[in-house]
Order: C-alpha cells, then structure tokens, then sequence
C-alpha cells in the first residue's frame, strides 16, 4: 500500500491489493457493500488522509490485479469504502455525545461541590482566624473543590477536540472518491 504524490486539485491514497478480499476484514460476515475494511487497509487509508491537505479532495485509488477490476467491483468497494467511513463518522459523532453528556454529570457534581468547598473553607476561615493550620485546611478545601471540577473541564477542554477532528476526517473518507484500477 502506497500513497501517492498528490496532485494540485487532489490528494492521492494508493492501495495496492493482490486480491479484493484482503481490503475487508475476513471476520466480518455481512455482504461486501456493508463489510468493514480489514484493519491494516483502514488504518493505512486513515493515516495518509491525516496528512492530506485540508483543502483538498482525496481520491483512492485502489489497485487489483489485472481481471478483477470490474464496473461491479468497483462499485461493490466505492460503497464498502463509503459505508465503512459513514459508520466510523456516525461512531464519533455518538461518542463525542457521550462524552458530553459525561461532561455535564461531572459538572452538575463538581459545581455544588466547589460551591460546598468555598463556603467550607470562608467557614473555617472565620471559625479559626488566620493561624497556620486555618489557612492549610482552607485551601485544601478550595482544591478539592477545583478537583472535583478536573474530569469536566478535562472533557470541555480537552477530550472533545481529537473526537471532532476524527469525525471530520472519516465524513471526508465517506466523501472521497474511490477508483479501482486493474495493473
């Protein structure tokens, strides 16, 4: 499997394959047009895509030996391809939704929780005055309220923005035009 040089208009992914069978994965026993990609052919075709420029198309080309390139194979792998793509894309689209709604509980526990925390730590400010002992456990109180928060604003931060560029990446593999060639 190779990619290609891209060209000014696209960019290129070439897949060369001694037998069709090898681009699906063989574990997989639903029909051609519905069958997931192998493994190795799916990750190859998503880490060239990465690099693909983002103003691009991308067209794969997928390469047979000579007879089996047909109108029907070539039909039979561009909706593999495409269905395979739509599937991943639906599946980011369900996890990023997940992880949001993962967000919010830990939100909807950590707010109420910092809330606490901060009068907790006003409270024992007031009770002890401002000796050693009433400052340290006045702070821990505000961070452990700040770290009751973490795992939401790890998520609305960070955790949703690789999701996002993964579903986008899949949406422009479904999009892609797919070529069969016989060589």
């Amino acid at each position: 499997m190779d990619a290609i040089p891209s060209t000014g208009d696209h960019h290129t992914i070439l897949i060369r394959i001694d037998q069709l069978a090898r681009l699906f994965n063989s574990l997989d026993p639903t029909p051609f047009r519905e069958r997931d990609l192998d493994e190795d052919a799916e990750r190859f075709i998503v880490e060239w895509a990465e690099e693909a420029p983002k103003d691009r198309p991308i067209v794969i080309v997928v390469q047979l030996p000579p007879g089996e390139a047909d109108p029907a194979v070539t039909r039979v792998v561009q909706d593999a391809m495409r269905y395979n793509f739509e599937s991943r894309s639906k599946r980011a689209r369900r996890e990023l939704r997940q992880l949001l709604r993962e967000g919010r509980r830990a939100l909807f526990i950590g707010i109420p929780i910092l809330a606490c925390s901060l009068i907790a730590s006003q409270f024992v400010t007031n009770l002890s005055g401002a000796g050693a002992f009433s400052r340290v456990a006045s702070e821990s109180l505000v961070i452990f309220g700040w770290v009751a928060n973490w795992r939401a604003l790890e998520i609305f931060l960070y955790d949703w923005w690789p999701i996002v560029r993964r579903g986008r990446l899949y949406r422009r593999l479904a999009a892609a035009e797919v070529r069969v060639l016989s060589v």
